[in-house]
């Protein structure tokens, strides 16, 4: 199997590289991938909650599609272990629809047959990625006072899954008249 190129070759905020032709028919993106991101909603969605805690991302880079799916489910075991299904609403804020390309060169012995160098260098898609913002919410949780240490521990897994310095906000809710 192939392996997963580093993160760091698209983690780059970069103008993103869309397909402009002449012809209608040829001016469209071809993908094929499908994100890994299996849910943005997880928890108790139809009950307001006192206090909200965002996870703000601390500089502009491009998420991976599978990186946003492991920060939900390690955040979202850890919240569904200790709280149920009934004890809090998360939610994931980014969406990843940036498709990533890579042009494959190969090296070594018979490399001159295979590739065309950089003459059609357009990319083979190879996966999904969130264009996020300074200052953008990635993951949200709405939750009780008497669970702030907790989710403050989830938002701590999720940050780890993701290449940015992200930081924890905690935001009080209106209570509903």
């Amino acid at each position: 199997m192939v392996k997963l190129r580093k993160g760091v070759s698209y983690r780059k905020l970069e103008r993103p590289y869309t397909r402009r032709s002449k012809f209608k028919g040829k001016a469209f993106v071809k993908s094929g991938i499908v994100s890994k991101v299996v849910r943005y909603e997880m928890g108790e969605n139809n009950r307001s909650f006192p206090l909200t805690f965002n996870l703000v991302a601390g500089a502009p880079l491009q998420i991976r599609h599978n990186s946003i799916e492991s920060a939900r489910q390690t955040s979202n075991r850890l919240l569904e272990k200790a709280l149920g299904k009934t004890g809090y609403h998360m939610r994931v804020r980014v969406y990843p629809h940036h498709i990533l390309r890579e042009n494959p060169l190969a090296a070594g012995a018979g490399a001159d047959r295979m590739s065309t160098g950089m003459a059609h260098s357009y990319g083979k898609p190879i996966g999904l990625a969130a264009r996020v913002r300074k200052g953008q919410v990635i993951m949200q949780v709405d939750t009780e006072p008497q669970h702030i240490q907790l989710v403050k521990q989830a938002l701590h897994r999720a940050k780890c899954k993701i290449a940015c310095q992200c930081s924890i906000v905690m935001v009080q809710n209106k209570p509903a008249k």
